[in-house]
């Protein structure tokens, strides 16, 4: 990850480790592995449980630029709650006045493709589908919504955005 670049002084003697920690590291971060975590995964009325299901995510944050992917496959003993879906950020985003759009997709009974919205300083996103078949009005995901969730089914979204800090 990077960090804040040295203030130089006039006159100082630049060593090899100096020029390691600042050019090396600091350009080496921009090509690093991405860190996997835990997302939270919350509903508003209610809670769902990953139960023996599995939720990964994984990022890259370059400054203040964070993209992340969150891979989220329920198993038999996941409950899935009520109410809209949100699922934890690793970084809150910045107070930017719009709101980050990234993509997306739910392999269920049916394959939908959606939207992952990441609000001003939010610490969590949901993500939206079609309402359903008859309705292809944009609603945030829940159980029920675009299509009853079950085992096996598969949520994939990512999405680039300003971190606050």
């Amino acid at each position: 990850m990077t960090t804040t670049p040295r203030t130089w002084v006039v006159g100082e003697t630049v060593t090899a480790a100096l020029m390691n920690t600042e050019i090396r590291d600091q350009f080496n971060s921009f090509f690093g592995a991405w860190t996997a975590y835990t997302p939270t995964w919350t509903g508003t009325s209610s809670a769902p449980n990953v139960g023996n299901g599995n939720l990964i995510g994984r990022y890259l944050k370059v400054g203040r630029t964070v993209t992340l992917h969150v891979n989220f496959i329920p198993g038999s003993t996941s409950t899935f709650g009520a109410g809209a879906y949100n699922f934890g950020l690793p970084a809150t985003a910045a107070n930017s006045g719009c709101t980050y759009v990234g993509n997306a997709h739910l392999l269920g009974g049916s394959r939908w493709a959606g939207q992952w919205l990441v609000s001003p300083n939010a610490t969590q996103a949901g993500p939206a589908f079609p309402a359903g078949s008859a309705d292809t009005r944009v609603a945030l995901m829940g159980p029920t919504s675009p299509e009853v969730l079950a085992a096996g089914a598969q949520l994939r979204m990512t999405v680039t955005y300003e971190a606050a800090s």
